[in-house]
């Protein structure tokens, strides 16, 4: 036996004996027999397994791992030490059919795979599962074919909540549907929540064993994440799911949401609260921080304890270290993410030879990778240009305010400093935005910036209030000053009101901030307000962070979103702006009824973006998307940067100038979003135009010829993997293109594409002409019908097979929308757009 075999084999024997096997004394040839501990196993039942039978037709089984009852359970294939196991992947599947085998171990005695040849591909291990371990995953029989049809509609959650919720009589009396719902807390699934799920299904029917959602902030990934999590128990791929998050705040609310919503069928506990109990909950919640410490994850758990493992906010908490935890657990996966690939930037090894590593730091950098989402598509994807399309998001309104001291921070020059060095030299220092409150300090533009926010942000609807609004500052030290600057100014607008609670710095400096971030979403941080008693508001208006309250932190009240720093990211860019970018109905912190009954209608509209440091400009005009990013070179330690600093003669600077706002810009961001959420399209354009032959094919209009070249030429290669699906939603359209749509706009034939809202205006428009309905009082419910019909697949479906009280749960087009629309015309409609109308173009 070669060393590197022997050294291999050695390893083996002793990560077996530490799971807990034991080795059959009177073992033959080759092949090692394990049993379990307690196993006794006779002569007859070796002699069962057939003479020579670890022998096959290409080499021998090197170890057989028997249950309890002297039945092989698991085939182990050891290579040696230089070799990739997945190499004997074959081989041993023959061996584990031949035994009846249902488990594979592939090892070199370093990597280690674990294959249940009933689910999925060979999953990494770090260590061999114990006889417990293993022989509770016998037990366990997913089946992908169950799972996939396993019906999912809009009432999957509800049906948990409240079984016989149809059969109530305030679900059955139309006139008190919506109050049913509210006093019960029914959720239903949104049409693309439903398709989400259903992309699951489709997907696990087809053997992937990983998933990935990339759904914008506020589009209810918790929701979706439930249904999934339903849907796994329920079918019985799941004995018991993961969900791991990266923030201990996400952990409290993710364990809250979970218990609102499956209660009734599941149990749900975070795992620091039941450390000794958590094998009896369906559902296990915690932060990947808590496992990671103290190697806490491969100290308690088995890698087959958990069937499902749902990781929250993917791109940060299966990042670095925290993707030990995540790969450490085999079975099922599920990614989410509000942060589109884009913002995935490729990377390089900086070395000129190639270097193994290379390929696994890309692994680590890359989500889609990871979730093994082919062509870097994910399995749903549903973006912030859909959900504000979709009357579900906001778009932001975005206040770009620049000072005299942040104009030429921003500038190219810098605010350039002259002064003196320790040995009397005149030096001159440019400082630039990166440098604010780090090492250029200026309390009079804290003060500026501060003041107009209180000035120009948005108030709350129901008390005039300042609204509640997240300031994001760039050091704990800046937090702090930005805090007090906001209490003095709000002592001197709201005199008696405040006791320097107005604003409050939540930061990890703070002890209590976690709980701080819950209670503002709660509505009770510092107390509740007193401008109105029957009206549940956080007496505190404002909190200052710095990188808390980002990434997933759900309080949909927020009215105003202020940047009082400079941003690079655009990954943290994107998540800051999202917690702005939820909807809210006012009325549901009422107290009172019957005013609460008043303000039914009052909603959040919109919501203001203060944009200090330019960081929407940078992000519209000068961020280079195809930026690689070079990796530290091998043999650097992780997480240091590689980059030097440029020299200081000092440490920094504090100006005593006065400053004042020099430029105040406003602007509503449209349906098209921002330059952030639509890159991809330009790329594929100069692309396009950059191709000679197809040049020619579209100048001699031969569209048909120009259509065949993009779709084999442009369409489906592995560098950028354009398709129709995704240059739609990099042109910020929501609805379907053809492909010789997006040629003649690539090459001006087209000045731009329509949207969906357009292009059913115009057919609403030859309807008119045609059908000439007299109602003229009634032709803006039609339109209203008419646009819910072709946009709306449930709308549709409950039309044409007349169930019309299934409407008083739909957000867009309710019983009450149907009602105002001339009864002949209920009918006629639908009639006319089956016949005239080509609902294709206007599919997402």
């Amino acid at each position: 036996m070669r060393a590197k075999e022997a050294t291999a084999r050695i390893k083996i024997n002793r990560l077996l004996e530490e799971a807990g096997w034991r080795f059959f004394d009177d073992h033959r040839g080759p092949a090692n027999i394990v049993l379990e501990p307690n196993t006794k196993i006779t002569e007859t039942q070796i002699n069962e397994l057939g003479e020579d039978f670890e022998s096959a037709k290409n080499g021998f089984i090197d170890f057989l791992l028997l249950d309890s009852d002297g039945r092989p359970l698991i085939v182990l294939e050891a290579k040696s030490e230089s070799k990739n196991p997945l190499a004997a992947k074959e081989q041993a599947r023959r061996y584990a059919r031949e035994q009846n085998a249902r488990f594979v171990i592939l090892s070199n005695g370093n990597i280690h795979y674990l294959w249940d040849l009933k689910q999925g591909n060979p999953s990494v291990i770090t260590k061999f599962p114990s006889p417990d371990a293993i022989r509770d995953h016998h037990q366990f029989k997913p089946d992908a074919a169950r799972l996939a049809s396993e019906v999912v509609e809009r009432d999957y959650i509800a049906l948990t909540q409240m079984p016989g919720y149809a059969n109530e009589a305030g679900w059955k009396n139309e006139a008190e549907q919506s109050a049913f719902i509210e006093k019960n807390k029914l959720r239903f699934l949104r049409d693309y929540q439903r398709r989400a799920v259903h992309a699951v299904q489709r997907d696990a029917k087809k053997g992937a064993v990983r998933f990935l959602f990339e759904m914008a902030t506020g589009t209810g990934k918790t929701l979706t994440s439930a249904a999934i999590i339903k849907l796994f128990l329920k079918t019985g791929n799941a004995r018991r799911v993961l969900f791991l998050v990266d923030r201990i705040e996400l952990e409290v609310q993710a364990e809250k949401a979970f218990k609102a919503l499956l209660k009734n069928d599941f149990t749900s506990v975070i795992y620091k609260e039941q450390r000794d109990d958590w094998r009896k909950a369906d559902i296990v919640v915690t932060t990947v921080q808590s496992l990671l410490f103290n190697d806490k994850f491969r100290r308690f758990f088995a890698p087959t304890d958990f069937d499902l493992v749902i990781s929250d906010e993917a791109h940060r908490s299966i990042g670095g270290n925290a993707r030990a935890v995540f790969e450490y657990f085999v079975g099922y996966k599920l990614g989410l993410t509000a942060t589109p690939k884009d913002y995935l930037k490729q990377s390089r090894s900086s070395t000129a030879t190639r270097d193994p590593r290379d390929t696994e730091r890309r692994m680590m950098l890359d989500t889609y990778r990871i979730f093994g989402c082919e062509g870097s598509e994910p399995t749903f994807r549903y973006s912030l240009l859909d959900g504000v399309r979709d009357k579900f998001l906001i778009n932001p309104y975005v206040v770009d305010a620049r000072t005299e001291i942040t104009t030429q921070l921003l500038s190219d020059e810098g605010f350039v400093v002259e002064t003196t060095d320790e040995n009397g030299n005149e030096v001159k220092e440019a400082f630039a935005g990166r440098d604010f409150e780090k090492k250029f300090f200026a309390d009079a533009t804290n003060d500026v910036l501060c003041e107009t926010l209180l000035t120009h942000g948005l108030r709350d609807p129901v008390t005039g209030e300042f609204g509640k609004t997240i300031v994001f500052a760039v050091s704990q030290n800046h937090a702090a000053k930005i805090a007090q600057i906001l209490n003095e100014m709000a002592d001197h607008i709201w005199p008696g009101k405040y006791q320097s609670d107005f604003a409050m710095q939540v930061t990890s400096e703070v002890p209590t901030a976690q709980t701080m971030t819950v209670q503002f979403a709660n509505n009770n941080l510092g107390g509740r307000s007193t401008f109105d008693e029957s009206y549940a508001t956080s007496k505190a208006r404002v909190c200052v962070t710095v990188g808390m309250m980002t990434t997933g932190y759900d309080c949909p009240d927020i009215l105003n979103l202020a940047m009082m720093r400079p941003i690079f990211s655009p990954s943290d860019f994107v998540q800051m702006k999202g917690r702005g970018t939820r909807k809210h109905r006012f009325a549901e912190e009422m107290r009172d009824p019957k005013r609460k009954a008043e303000m039914d209608g009052l909603e959040k509209t919109e919501f203001r973006l203060f944009d200090f440091f330019a960081n929407c400009e940078f992000f519209e005009e000068k961020f280079d998307y195809n930026e690689e990013l070079k990796l530290p070179k091998p043999g650097a330690q992780p997480f240091t940067s590689t980059v030097e600093s440029p020299r200081r003669t000092f440490k920094g600077f504090e100006t005593f100038q006065p400053d004042s706002i020099t430029s105040q810009n406003e602007q509503q961001i449209g349906l098209e979003g921002m330059r952030v959420d639509r890159e991809l399209f330009q790329k594929f354009e100069d692309m396009a135009r950059a191709d000679p032959a197809l040049t020619a094919m579209v100048e001699q209009q031969n569209w048909e010829a120009a259509v065949r070249r993009v779709m084999d030429h442009l369409f489906d290669k592995p560098d950028d993997f354009f398709t129709l699906d995704k240059l739609r939603r990099a042109a910020g359209l929501d609805r379907r293109l053809t492909v010789r749509e997006i040629i003649e706009k690539a090459f001006g034939h087209i000045p731009r594409f329509k949207s969906k809202d357009e292009l059913i205006d115009d057919e609403f428009q030859k309807f008119l002409l045609d059908q000439k309905p007299e109602e003229a009082d009634r032709i803006a419910q039609m339109r209203y019908f008419f646009d819910a019909y072709i946009k709306d697949a449930g709308v549709r479906k409950t039309i044409d097979e007349g169930h019309f009280t299934q409407l008083n749960v739909n957000p867009i087009f309710g019983m009450k929308d149907l009602k105002e629309v001339p009864p002949e015309w209920r009918k006629r409609i639908p009639e006319y757009i089956k016949d005239y109308v080509s609902l294709n173009r206007f599919l997402p």
